[in-house]
């Protein structure tokens, strides 16, 4: 039953505040020194090298802080990744890059720590219920995963254990996290960026709390009960508690496995779509939306493999610590965007951007027309104009090749050569988060190498059928 992984095991984790503090204290008295020392004698030289100088200082001054981040563990390294994430509008480029390099999938908490958590947490009689195997299969940061089986039917199941003391420490960890990047000088407090570190506040508190993410799981499996193409996995309450959930074991590939490549390109195609209309789902139909694009919170189940159901693959969906709900007053000028970017309505997106605060009316014509066809562009695979579409982006039978069309680069490329960012305001926190997430949905079909086009899910979540455009007067031709 066990499936071994690699990497390095330890007794504890620091959750101590004094400890935490004196360790991101020491961490952030010393770079603030480094970064002072380098601002006081980087005066000489071409403006072009002086620039090159503070960038690499910027970059090992990183570097430097996320190592000791990631000794500390627990919170302060998911943290990190939470910001490596959605901090870009207000870290610099070095500091996100460096934040990246975080990695919790190399050291777990050695098996007497673990048990000692079941063992307060569910009883002994409860778990000599279980045969729990004393690997981990997965250890992240804020916790790690161990399978089990139940000795009187042989069902198998995950135990999720929480580490101790984490949950306690999220707030400390992020006000001394905050701390140390305003004393290492690589970043500026202001409204915006307490704002943005109140909602990774609220993030985490959510991360942490077992229950809630318990019911959140069962909420989505009910959710998604009567459609054959997702599995959720089905909670044991009588195994769970505070630090620790009890699910079904829900076996499958992952994403980039050599089995899910070796799927005929139909049926590749077909995960595509039952992901992007999963996320259609979500923003339209739910308003509640699952904001972590980890790879790692998806499986592939392949039908007709170890006595599958023939008729469809199935994608499986683990870890519902991150969904955020989402309210009318946000979502009605995110819909209005998209809406209005299907419609190739411009003034409309415009008015979207400026509902939502990070556009606004007082700036040039030309910035507003600009930064309304950047957002307009993102909905590219989805547009009824498949005229517009790059001929690498289309094959033959005139469907989107998501991977070869490189969107998000492109998306990404052109925000930056335009004026925008001269302009650009930070958009408001739930939108960073629902950025990401279309990201993450996109980049999830084109590591399937899917090709197909997503119109079609979108109308139907856009419009009823009474109020849907003509599309037969709509151009729908392709680039071979």
């Amino acid at each position: 039953m066990s499936s071994r992984r690699s990497g390095t095991t330890v007794s504890r984790i620091k959750t101590g505040s004094f400890e935490r503090k004196l360790s991101l204290t020491r961490a952030g008295l010393f770079a603030g020194t480094r970064m002072a020392s380098h601002m006081a004698t980087n005066w000489w030289g071409s403006k072009d090298r002086r620039e090159a100088r503070r960038r690499a200082m910027l970059s090992n001054q990183a570097r430097f802080l996320v190592e000791e981040l990631g000794r500390l563990k627990g919170s302060v390294v998911k943290i990190g990744q939470v910001m490596a994430l959605y901090g870009e509008h207000f870290l610099p480029e070095e500091v996100t890059e460096a934040l990246h390099t975080l990695e919790d999938q190399t050291t777990s908490l050695a098996w007497p720590s673990i048990e000692r958590v079941l063992t307060e947490e569910l009883g002994a009689g409860r778990l000599a219920e279980l045969e729990i195997d004393p690997e981990p299969i997965g250890a992240a940061s804020l916790g790690q995963v161990h399978r089990a089986v139940r000795r009187r039917d042989g069902l198998e199941l995950v135990l999720k254990v929480q580490y101790p003391g984490v949950a306690d420490a999220v707030d400390s960890d992020l006000n001394a996290v905050a701390q140390l990047l305003k004393v290492a000088r690589l970043v500026n407090f202001g409204p915006e960026f307490d704002d943005w570190l109140e909602e990774v506040r609220d993030m985490m508190h959510r991360e942490v709390d077992y229950r809630l993410e318990a019911r959140t799981t069962e909420k989505f499996r009910a959710m998604l009960a009567s459609d054959p193409r997702f599995i959720v996995p089905r909670v044991l309450p009588e195994y769970s508690s505070r630090q620790v959930i009890a699910s079904t074991y829900e076996h499958g590939h992952s994403v980039a496995s050599p089995e899910v490549r070796a799927l005929p390109l139909h049926r590749r195609s077909a995960l595509g779509r039952a992901a992007l209309e999963l996320f259609f789902r979500e923003l339209f139909v739910w308003g509640e939306i699952q904001t972590d694009p980890n790879f790692g919170n998806y499986r592939i189940r392949i039908a007709g493999e170890a006595g599958e159901d023939p008729g469809h693959d199935r994608i499986v969906l683990l870890d519902f610590g991150a969904v955020q709900s989402y309210s009318d007053a946000f979502l009605a000028p995110v819909i209005q965007m998209i809406r209005a970017s299907y419609e190739q309505d411009l003034e409309a997106v415009i008015d979207g951007g400026v509902k939502l605060r990070f556009m606004s009316p007082e700036w040039p014509r030309e910035v507003l027309e600009t930064f309304g066809r950047v957002c307009m562009s993102v909905l590219e695979p989805l547009a009824r104009d498949r005229g517009q579409w790059p001929a690498h982006a289309v094959n033959a039978r005139g469907e989107y090749r998501w991977k070869q069309s490189d969107l998000p680069s492109r998306v990404a490329r052109d925000a930056a050569r335009s004026a925008i960012s001269r302009y650009f305001r930070v958009p408001p926190k739930e939108f960073v988060f629902l950025n990401r997430k279309l990201i993450g949905v996109y980049t999830f079909i084109a590591v399937l190498q899917a090709e197909f086009n997503g119109e079609d899910l979108l109308r139907r979540y856009l419009y009823s059928e009474s109020q849907a455009p003509d599309i037969a007067s709509t151009t729908q031709s392709t680039k071979a």
